[in-house]
């Protein structure tokens, strides 16, 4: 399994992200995020209509449940949430926007 995103400090969210990009690169990878993304949405959108707090957890089960299958099966690298959890989960929700808006593909 590669670790293309040393752990390193980056000076800034804008120095890591094409790191991280670059740890998606395989399309499917890129689509397990986006639809683990969507369902997290969904369940907190559920969380607010229900106030069924269970569904935090559900959120968070689909948010990195899909995305770390992504990397360890498709991609076959190491989640950049193992080294860096804050700016992987901006990098997430930039990403998926990017791909909702069509600057990225997926």
């Amino acid at each position: 399994m590669s670790a293309t995103l040393p752990h390193r400090r980056y000076a800034s969210f804008s120095d890591f992200y094409p790191a991280y990009l670059s740890e998606h690169s395989h399309r499917a990878n890129r689509q397990l995020h986006f639809l683990g993304s969507t369902l997290a949405l969904l369940s907190l959108l559920l969380l607010l209509v229900t106030h069924q707090w269970w569904w935090i957890a559900v959120a968070v089960f689909c948010g990195y449940g899909f995305a770390w299958v992504g990397h360890f099966m498709v991609e076959r690298n190491q989640p950049a949430t193992f080294r860096h959890p804050l700016y992987s989960f901006m990098g997430d929700w930039v990403m998926y926007w990017q791909m909702l808006t069509g600057q990225v593909s997926f």
